[in-house]
């Protein structure tokens, strides 16, 4: 390994531990201990490459620090997890960014995950359907192996044509991918609301449509969600052991 590609990993780990850190003093602890696991791996790697004998013991002290910490808060979910008193709040604030469906869902996503919910009344207009494709895809790229997705909207009586057959359309690409989709409407739903099969269950204020409309087609965010804009809106995480349908 080079110097230069070592000093870049340690730039990492030191970055992602930060935010670590950050997370578990504003009491994220599903986020920050998945950021505390990646930021310890990026220091091990880093540790393996050092030969100086006290740079290793200093990275070993570092290294055990953080997996203290690590494994107390993984200790403190599972307890809150198996009370059924988990709850997590995130606030997202006007124009704020960094808040892609990657960086939302990835703490809940676990390797057991093979069935999603959603609730969602405005699945309607065009945006709308790409937000939904977009989640779609983000599950697909997730190290889980999601193989059914429910989705319960609304019907969009002033153009449910495009509504239709977009979602029809979305249904048959995910047919190709290996995944079905549960497709259900209801004229009376209200309330916004994803639930995972391990277990997690993630109510955004505005749904999956949090994010602003970007300035234009060749702007800065209009394809990259980490860098768009967002609506204010309040996140609430929450955990039960008896995962039900909606």
């Amino acid at each position: 390994m080079t110097q230069n590609h070592m000093a870049g990993m340690e730039t990492s780990a030191i970055s992602v531990l930060k935010r670590a850190v950050e997370l578990d003093n504003r009491g994220r602890f599903q986020e920050s201990l998945v950021c505390y696991q990646e930021g310890i791996q990026l220091l091990m790697d880093v540790l393996k490459a050092v030969k100086d004998d006290s740079k290793r013991g200093h990275y070993r002290v570092k290294i055990k620090g953080y997996m203290d910490r690590a494994e107390q808060i993984k200790v403190h979910v599972n307890q809150m997890k198996e009370d059924g008193k988990y709850h997590e709040q995130i606030r997202i604030a006007e124009d704020a960014t960094g808040y892609s469906y990657e960086v939302l869902f990835k703490p809940y996503m676990s390797s057991l995950l093979t069935e999603v919910w959603v609730q969602d009344p405005y699945i309607r207009h065009t945006h709308q359907l790409y937000n939904f494709l977009r989640f779609s895809e983000m599950l697909l790229k997730a190290s889980c192996k999601v193989t059914k997705i429910h989705l319960l909207t609304s019907q969009d009586e002033a153009a449910s044509g495009q509504q239709s057959s977009a979602l029809a359309e979305l249904k048959e690409s995910l047919s190709a991918q290996g995944v079905t989709l549960d497709l259900q409407y209801s004229s009376t739903i209200h309330d916004r609301e994803i639930r995972f099969d391990n277990g997690w269950i993630i109510k955004i204020g505005r749904g999956l449509d949090y994010f602003k409309r970007p300035q234009g087609r060749f702007s800065i965010g209009y394809c990259d969600y980490d860098l768009r804009q967002c609506h204010e809106t309040n996140v609430d995480i929450f955990h039960t052991k008896h995962t039900k349908t909606l």
